[in-house]
């Protein structure tokens, strides 16, 4: 059985987010109809973590287990080709038979972008919170610290659908770095993150 890890990218503005939920457009489950095409079975995609609708990922790392002869290289241009532009596989490769997206990870990095200018433009609107009304930038930025540490994130899990995964999971994550940045970029259009 091969492992094959997939880093991923997608626009999760018309998903109803990672997760596969029966008559609802999700990314997990664009990504396994494309599987099941490819492979000729249904098989579990993992992600390294799930978003919520409308969420969007820029390094998203997931794995599937495949008897599958395809090359990583093949399997990378069939998704693409297959898959609607807005998700996109950025990298593939084979990885050792323990290797778990989930389980694995590291750590995770959050952004979130909020666009001050009076006028959103249209390639932006998809990508940023828009608030155009006076900003404490410092209380913002002394805000932010307080994140860093040890917390208990039990009132933002939702329930696996598994009382034996829900048992066995920590909802203790640690926060290693969180900061708020002004940006002057003018790609940016006056944005804080």
């Amino acid at each position: 059985m091969r492992n094959i890890k997939f880093t991923i990218s997608y626009d999760g503005t018309d998903f109803s987010g990672w997760q596969a939920q029966p008559g609802q457009s999700t990314v997990q489950g664009t990504l396994t109809d494309v599987l099941e095409k490819l492979t000729g079975r249904r098989l579990t995609i993992y992600a390294a973590g799930r978003t919520d609708a409308g969420v969007h990922a820029a390094g998203q790392v997931v794995n599937f287990k495949t008897q599958s002869p395809v090359t990583t290289e093949e399997f990378q241009r069939a998704f693409n080709a297959l898959l609607p532009p807005s998700i996109r596989v950025n990298a593939a490769e084979e990885v050792g038979p323990d290797f778990h997206s989930r389980w694995d990870a590291l750590a995770k990095t959050y952004r979130y972008r909020i666009f001050r200018g009076r006028v959103v433009p249209p390639f932006l609107w998809r990508f940023v919170q828009h608030d155009p009304l006076e900003l404490n930038f410092d209380a913002m930025a002394e805000a932010a610290r307080y994140f860093i540490g040890e917390h208990d994130f039990t009132s933002f899990a939702a329930s696996t659908g598994s009382e034996e995964d829900d048992r066995e999971r920590t909802t203790i994550r640690t926060i290693y770095h969180s900061e708020f940045l002004r940006s002057q970029n003018p790609n940016s259009h006056n944005s804080a993150e």
